[in-house]
């Protein structure tokens, strides 16, 4: 073989590969630069929750400081409806292109253990990014309530062959899965009542419509402070720090007991990977900001957590085992 037919072959092989070379060109060339240029334009945060409350506020919150970090708008847009399920669904729907994120709370691992049929799939339709806030629930009846611990209502009702009714914001809540639980490892016959919000849970209560009501703090601390409400018992795993004096769920007899609400951003699956670097990378400097912290602690009278996209993946992962297993043994109705 020649040095003439080297030279032809070496040619003939550049020839080819240049086709081959350009399209992996054309291929990353896109990713890196939409990494580059991300944002430039508004980003969504979408919740399922109604305008004003805890969601809604957690999500403004955290949306301003982002978008100064970001420099693009951060709009808000709550799609309230089926616990929360309308929401998720558009965004698991969305272009995984960043600008669309869901603002999940713990209603999305309960969703998915309730209903069989949605259109998404709680854990593989979603890339988390970061948990936000942690809360627990508290244990609460009317001040008028012979009652003044978890197992003197529960021992009540059992000396007295009465079923409990317990209040809470609505089917398939957070609320509504605690009080079940209760029920559940309490041995106790107890009957759910769901209300429209927990505005309307907390006028139950001070109406003495039912024995008691699960329900986040910042709902109840007010009436509780004000002498109408007693809160008998909180759902974390340690005392809530507004209500120090006030044991835990663990703490009076039902050992390993703990619930613990919380809210986290979520991206549709698929989105690429500078882009949720990116993102994670924002939220972390936000919540690093000492005045955001405090707000969301006021807001949602819980915890900052400020957790990375694994733990929060595990996160969702143990609670929709645990309120599947759940749903089936204390055999809730499924929709």
């Amino acid at each position: 073989m020649n040095k003439k037919t080297l030279t032809r072959r070496a040619a003939l092989g550049a020839t080819l590969a240049a086709p081959l070379l350009a399209g992996a060109l054309s291929l990353a060339l896109p990713r890196a630069a939409h990494a580059q240029t991300y944002p430039d334009k508004p980003v969504r945060i979408v919740h399922g929750f109604a305008a004003g409350g805890n969601a809604d506020a957690v999500a403004r919150i955290l949306g301003t400081d982002l978008a100064r970090i970001l420099g693009q708008q951060v709009l808000v847009e709550p799609k309230p409806g089926a616990g929360g399920t309308i929401a998720a669904g558009s965004v698991a729907s969305a272009k995984p292109d960043g600008y669309t994120l869901l603002l999940a709370t713990g209603g999305h691992a309960i969703a998915g253990a309730l209903y069989d049929k949605l259109p998404y799939d709680t854990v593989r339709s979603f890339q988390p990014l970061a948990s936000l806030t942690s809360f627990p629930f508290l244990v609460v009846t009317n001040a008028g309530n012979p009652a003044t611990t978890l197992p003197e209502l529960l021992q009540g009702a059992k000396s007295r062959n009465k079923q409990l009714n317990f209040g809470t914001a609505g089917i398939g809540t957070g609320q509504h899965l605690t009080g079940e639980l209760l029920a559940q490892r309490s041995g106790g016959a107890m009957m759910h009542v769901p209300y429209r919000g927990e505005s309307a849970s907390i006028t139950a209560i001070l109406g003495n419509e039912v024995d008691f009501v699960v329900v986040a703090p910042t709902a109840a601390i007010s009436h509780i402070k004000a002498g109408k409400l007693r809160a008998l018992a909180t759902s974390g795993g340690s005392r809530w720090n507004g209500l120090p004096d006030v044991k835990t769920v663990a703490e009076q007899g039902l050992a390993g007991f703990e619930v613990r609400s919380w809210t986290g951003l979520l991206a549709p699956a698929g989105t690429p990977k500078p882009v949720t670097d990116r993102l994670q990378a924002a939220i972390q400097q936000a919540l690093k900001d000492e005045a955001l912290v405090a707000r969301l602690v006021e807001v949602t009278g819980g915890d900052v957590v400020a957790g990375g996209p694994q733990e929060f993946q595990r996160l969702i992962e143990t609670d929709l085992k645990r309120w599947s297993q759940l749903v089936k043994e204390a055999k809730i109705q499924k929709d």
